[in-house]
């Protein structure tokens, strides 16, 4: 179905960057994103779209299924002022910005309320559904209701987060997190048995061992296991020694997590470890009609397409997981800021990347007549 004028706004440069900047400033850290939320709303209701906040905080404006353009509302926590200043040649050199730009300093302006407010501006320009999630830096709660919620998959799906304005992120490695607890007879020191924090940290150390991989393979395609928090000690009365340790695997689209996971509990002799719910790996082709509408618009918009694979996690897996229906992720801003003390965006690249969303919706649009 194309875009017609009743399902479209324009949206001026000004007013897009006002509600970036509003948002920037809005805190939102995960389990508190409402009043962000709410600014969401008042966007499209401005320009004559329907929006809602559901159950769980998502904010949903749905419209053309024929691509879905959805990021995440919250952020990590701390305080950036926020501000615009100019870019400097230090900024250029760090692949920020062009010394010259304005520059948007703030929590969130990289990951990701840049890619959100972009996608809400195209999504309003184009007639294109929107849905903007909560709590991505945790537990994607959002995004699992969405899945859950949703009666059918749309036809196509941006995800939001920064891959600069001319980068496509095609994969993410799959992420497994999982809660190892021992339990030992307390005794002197001298004794030589091994208390709950030696099993503690012998089977962490095999795990280890269990994925020590090739370091001259590229890291995107290696198992990274990480211990995220270890505590242990003497129990209050006194007879037990108790540890936890809580660890991160992410799993490369190669591997499977349920093989991931069984490789680390051969690992276990004593002890038990439980795991959350996993969020697998995702690869998607760069050869999809998604990923070409992305090369073409952002040749159009005088840059030069750069295909990437992300180490980390993002909501695109659980939407590849869920949706047989092709997909990537995109977003302005250099992704190394993400949780920085020092995070900002070039506005010149925001102005981009909406063009950019812009270009692919209404090419989707135009296909899906």
């Amino acid at each position: 179905m194309s875009a017609t004028m009743e399902d479209t706004a324009d949206v001026p440069l000004e007013a897009a960057r006002d509600l970036l900047i509003d948002l920037v400033a809005t805190p939102s850290p995960s389990g508190e994103e409402e009043a962000a939320a709410e600014r969401l709303v008042e966007f499209f209701d401005a320009y004559g779209r329907e929006a809602r906040i559901d159950a769980v905080g998502n904010v949903r404006a749905p419209a053309d299924d024929a691509v879905l353009l959805t990021s995440h509302v919250d952020t990590v926590p701390g305080e950036i002022p926020v501000r615009v200043d100019t870019a400097d040649a230090a900024d250029e050199d760090a692949a920020v910005a062009n010394a010259g730009e304005d520059l948007l300093w703030g929590r969130g302006s990289v990951d990701a309320t840049g890619p959100l407010a972009a996608m809400a501006v195209a999504a309003v320009r184009t007639g294109v559904s929107f849905v903007g999630v909560v709590q991505e830096e945790t537990s994607s709660l959002g995004a699992r209701h969405l899945v859950a919620d949703r009666e059918a998959e749309p036809d196509a799906v941006v995800n939001g987060e920064p891959s600069g304005a001319t980068g496509i992120t095609l994969g993410y490695r799959g992420f497994l997190n999982g809660t190892y607890v021992a339990t030992s007879e307390s005794g002197h020191t001298s004794r030589p048995e091994p208390n709950a924090i030696q099993h503690a940290t012998d089977w962490w150390t095999g795990v280890e061992a269990a994925f020590e991989q090739d370091e001259s393979a590229p890291v995107f395609e290696r198992v990274t296991a990480k211990p995220v928090a270890i505590d242990g000690g003497i129990t209050e009365d006194g007879l037990s020694v108790e540890a936890t340790l809580e660890a991160q695997l992410r799993v490369p689209p190669s591997m499977d997590v349920e093989t991931v996971r069984e490789t680390a509990e051969a690992e276990l002799e004593i002890g038990t470890v439980s795991w959350d719910e996993p969020i697998p790996p995702v690869m998607e082709s760069p050869r999809t009609e998604v990923a070409r509408a992305f090369r073409a618009a952002i040749r159009a918009e005088d840059g030069e397409p750069r295909l990437l694979r992300k180490t980390g996690t993002s909501d695109m897996n659980l939407y590849a997981d869920a949706w047989d229906c092709p997909m990537v992720t995109y977003g302005p801003g250099n992704s190394e800021l993400d949780h920085a003390p020092d995070e900002r965006l070039s506005l010149p690249a925001f102005d981009q990347a909406v063009a950019v969303l812009e270009r692919v919706a209404t090419t989707l649009r135009e296909g899906d007549e």
